[in-house]
């Protein structure tokens, strides 16, 4: 009896030589609705589906390979005397090659003006049946889903069908496959239900890239992106120019990011060392933005991480060329400053939109056995809903650079303070057992600029030391959440010294 191949598929890039290689391997190619029509079109022969059926598509499409005859033929054991005697009795010939790519839903849904009856209508049912039968029967069928895969399918039938562990893993790459497909259907329900914390959840990832290694180089690593994600990040981003990314590389690239995302209305540029900001700055240009930033610690931002939120012009690049960097990161590069720094064969430059919508978006954390899903930190504050405690107003300067410094001491892993003067930051004290350790780093790392400069604190004070010690670097006004038993004993400590103190009522662990 002579071999039988299915084809159908959405994707039909290289869908012709592929098929024309089948044939010369003698096969018979059964297909349907397009996948058909562009093989007649190109003179390769092929029967419809509704000739192996009997049976005529219906329901403009929805019903054509959900039947007894394709599935008989998928999943008959070929060793398997009952099943070959079931086969012969009903006049069902097997099927030996599935080729099958599904509906575009992924597609469908980054649409921006998709509608609920286009997303459904692009949930493929019976594509993924089809694999699903011929990757259980992998001893007996191949199956192929991506297009990437026919040459060394075609290799396979030259060495007499290939070999069972060959089939096993086109049958894996299957139901990897179909586990991503229907997970994103599933989580396209769950936002447009508006499910809360549901009793299961389905988290799929591509993978971008295999990486040399993790934190550490006896770790193994990989980097994948999810699959719709809208605007700026780092799993989308476009390489223009450097050696490839490492772990820790996308990890303190993807905290710059985050930094930057929280300034629009001004140029900002942003430093980050180890998952922290050693300088963030903003100003009129984005040069002057990037100046403020290096001014801020220049010890620290060696072989550092720099996001902007404006395009890389040639003054900003030539401030850029001259400091060892690892990566670069912007909304786009001017060709003068593309010029300029690629002349560095190591600096990696990326281009991605300084700009997302992550409001319907979760944190995800790995656990010993488990994951910790929450909302991320969206939170953000304007002037009017600050509430003033002390007996002092803060100026509108101060008032805006404690804003500034609260966008920052969000993103400093806890306990966190941060100390901001002239639109940049000039102290950073980050991830400390106890706040006034975290202040006393900021304290020793801006000096004599603390005097007349602003602090932020991500969490309330406990007690009144923290602020003892503001008042002796010259600290001027404070933004701390509020909320300690204890408020009354730093408000007080504030106005004996003429400090001014605001209080946001939210807080910003970063663990």
């Amino acid at each position: 009896m002579k071999k039988r191949a299915l084809l159908s598929v959405s994707d039909k890039t290289n869908l012709i030589p592929f098929a024309e290689g089948l044939v010369n391997h003698g096969y018979e190619l059964i297909s349907t609705g397009g996948t058909l029509k562009a093989l007649t079109d190109a003179g390769v022969a092929a029967l419809p589906v509704s000739d192996v059926t009997q049976f005529e598509e219906i329901l403009d499409g929805r019903v054509k390979t959900l039947h007894p005859f394709i599935h008989a033929g998928l999943l008959a054991r070929r060793n398997d005397a009952s099943h070959q005697a079931q086969l012969n009795e009903r006049n069902i010939a097997p099927i030996d090659i599935v080729v099958v790519n599904l509906y575009p839903f992924k597609d469908t849904i980054a649409k921006p003006d998709v509608t609920e009856e286009d997303a459904i209508e692009n949930i493929d049912i019976g594509g993924p049946t089809m694999l699903r039968s011929a990757a259980k029967n992998f001893r007996d069928v191949t199956v192929v889903v991506n297009p990437a895969d026919y040459d060394s399918v075609l290799v396979a039938l030259s060495q007499a069908d290939g070999s069972v562990a060959f089939r096993k893993r086109l049958a894996a790459k299957v139901f990897r496959h179909t586990a991503n497909y229907d997970a994103l259907i599933a989580n396209y329900f769950i936002e447009l239900t508006e499910e809360k914390d549901p009793e299961t959840l389905t988290i799929t990832y591509e993978k971008v890239q295999s990486l040399r290694y993790g934190e550490n180089p006896h770790q193994e690593a990989a980097f994948y992106q999810e699959a719709n994600i809208k605007g700026g990040s780092i799993a989308h981003a476009k390489q223009l120019h450097g050696k490839e990314l490492s772990y820790n590389n996308i990890q303190d690239a993807n905290a710059a990011l985050e930094i930057v995302l929280e300034f629009s209305e001004v140029p900002a540029a942003v430093a980050v060392k180890h998952m922290n900001p050693c300088g963030v700055g903003i100003g009129e240009s984005i040069e002057d933005a990037f100046a403020k930033a290096y001014q801020a610690d220049p010890v620290s931002i060696f072989g550092g991480i720099i996001a902007l939120n404006r395009e890389v012009n040639e003054a900003t690049a030539k401030q850029l060329k001259d400091i060892f960097l690892e990566i670069i990161i912007a909304p786009s590069f001017s060709q003068a400053a593309l010029d300029m720094l690629t002349v560095k064969p190591n600096l990696r430059l990326l281009e991605t939109p300084i700009k997302t919508d992550l409001h319907d978006s979760n944190k995800v954390v790995s656990v010993l056995g488990g994951l910790l899903v929450q909302g991320r930190d969206l939170g953000q504050i304007e002037a009017d809903q600050l509430t003033v405690a002390t007996d002092r107003q803060p100026t509108e300067q101060e008032l805006n650079e404690l804003l500034f410094a609260w966008k920052v001491v969000k993103h400093v892993k806890s306990n966190a303070i941060v100390v901001v003067k002239d639109n940049q930051t000039i102290g950073v004290g980050a991830g400390q057992m106890n706040r006034v350790g975290a202040a006393q780093i900021a304290f020793d790392q801006a000096g004599d600029k603390a005097v007349g400069a602003v602090l932020a604190s991500d969490a309330f004070f406990p007690m009144p030391d923290t602020i003892e010690n503001a008042a002796k670097a010259g600290i001027k006004a404070v933004i701390q959440p509020g909320g300690s038993k204890r408020d009354q004993d730093s408000i007080d400590a504030c106005n004996k010294h003429g400090i001014a103190m605001v209080l946001t009522g939210m807080r910003h662990f970063k663990h």
